[in-house]
């Protein structure tokens, strides 16, 4: 989720301190080439990647990979509150150098470099900078994969910090007059980039050749190839997983990938997070509505549309305009002004509601759903749990409907998106959560085999139930 708080005057300086030193530190120690580079050229590109869960082979049982997931989420929010708290206010949207908060749970596959080299970033819609860890790693997350070495690759090419994509940048070791020197009596382009849960990447501004629709770095001379914009980084520290090696921001900003590729669609499909099973990310072209349309045919679900709308002060965001929600045929009595802030994110996990409409939710549920609450589950973070009966064991219990009434666009989620059962220790929740701030969140655990389709030459978001799975076998 693309979310900054404001910082206090003594807070900003400290900051300004720390990235200064951070790029100081950057600037003399890494020994890069910089070029000059011509620019990626108009016209979109059609693409599809290869799209997986974060802990997908890691041969976790599923009641592990929700306390992984739910502790994630709860980890960031507690960081979110703490900044709030600090700063009596929030701000959110994409602040000086920021990104939003990520819970990293689906990774695209893409190559990068001549020879091409596998890499693994997180789906972002949240945020705007594509980048991946970059050797010499001088303090960096483990990764599984190689580090990508920019002196292996032929057509790498650090960015000067003449070039106007430099100077756009919120916050460059050139930006606003500054000098910087690599050793070699060039200046390239050095960046700091920081989330809202206090990750931060820092490194330099290149541009490379993205290889979209190889994930094994085979060179094959028939996929589709784009020279793009990203960050290459050498300073990585935060919330990271060792199966991913970066970020791809997928926003409406500049230097987004849709952005970039100038494509006017793009489309995703979670595939259920206790598997192992691979889906696909489109970009570009009809292929993604002509998959959207064709795959409801086949599993009798029907397409649904609603607006993507757009906030000035939060550019990079895509809003929706949620009018209410309901726990079975209970309309909840919310005020539609408290879900006015609603936003679609792919790098969230859990969705979030404010805590007021989190506690009306929270109480519609316990209501309906007959069953003793249990509060927390120990080492989950959920608090709206109820005991199992031993009859569970053969016979779900049920449970009251959950659906999101968006402008023009019911989405009733299916049980799975938002209700966990773990019959071993006869204990079910619904997977939701509150957030300090007005701003509720769709995340990705509720967007799971969901074929979600954003049109943004139109600003429409379309959506069906899918077998994720199958689509990889429909292109």
């Amino acid at each position: 989720m693309q979310c900054k708080a404001p910082v206090t005057p003594s807070q900003a300086s400290m900051m300004k301190q720390q990235q200064l030193v951070a790029l100081l530190v950057l600037m003399i120690a890494l020994p890069v080439r910089a070029v000059p580079v011509s620019g990626a050229g108009a016209g979109g590109v059609v693409a599809a990647l290869l799209l997986t869960h974060a802990d997908a082979g890691r041969g976790l049982a599923r009641p592990d990979l929700v306390r992984r997931m739910a502790r994630r989420a709860r980890a960031h929010a507690h960081r979110r509150r703490r900044l709030l708290s600090a700063s009596h206010a929030v701000r959110a949207g994409l602040g000086a150098g920021g990104g939003g908060i990520v819970t990293n749970e689906y990774l695209v596959h893409l190559a990068v470099g001549t020879p091409p080299r596998p890499v693994a970033l997180t789906l972002d819609t949240g945020s705007d900078l594509v980048w991946t860890q970059c050797a010499p790693c001088r303090d960096c997350f483990h990764q599984g994969l190689p580090l990508l070495d920019p002196a292996a690759s032929s057509t790498y090419a650090a960015l000067p910090c003449g070039a106007p994509r430099c100077r756009a940048l919120p916050f460059t070791s050139c930006g606003g007059g500054g000098r910087s020197s690599w050793g070699n009596g060039n200046r390239s382009c050095a960046y700091i980039y920081h989330y809202g849960d206090k990750s931060v990447t820092v490194g330099e501004i290149a541009t490379d050749r993205f290889t979209f629709g190889g994930d094994n770095g085979d060179g094959d001379s028939r996929l589709p190839t784009r020279r793009l914009t990203f960050g290459c980084g050498h300073f990585n520290k935060g919330v990271f997983q060792s199966n991913e090696t970066g970020i791809a921001g997928f926003g409406r900003g500049r230097w987004s990938l849709p952005s970039q590729l100038n494509v006017t669609t793009f489309s995703y499909c979670f595939t259920s997070m206790f598997e192992s099973k691979s889906s696909l990310v489109t970009l570009g072209g009809a292929p993604a509505a002509a998959l959207l349309y064709s795959h409801a045919a086949h599993i009798s679900g029907e397409v649904r549309t609603t607006p993507l709308l757009k906030n000035p002060s939060q550019p990079s965001l895509y809003f929706l305009s949620l009018k209410g929600i309901s726990v079975g045929k209970t309309r909840l009595a919310v005020p539609e002004a408290k879900l006015r802030s609603t936003i679609i994110d792919s790098g969230a996990s859990i969705t979030t509601l404010p805590e007021a409409v989190y506690e009306a939710v929270k109480a519609e549920f316990a209501a309906q759903v007959g069953l003793p609450p249990t509060g927390v589950v120990e080492g989950s973070a959920l608090d709206l749990c109820f005991a199992l009966p031993v009859t569970a064991l053969w016979r779900r219990p049920p449970v009251p409907s959950l659906t999101l009434h968006l402008d023009g666009a019911d989405w009733e989620l299916p049980r799975g998106n938002y209700v966990f059962e773990d019959l071993a220790a006869r204990v079910m929740c619904v997977v939701l959560d509150a957030a300090p701030g007005d701003q509720t969140v769709i995340g990705n655990f509720q967007q799971q085999n969901t074929h979600v389709v954003y049109d943004l030459e139109n600003d429409w978001l379309s959506f069906a139930p899918a077998r994720c799975d199958s689509l990889v076998a429909s292109l």
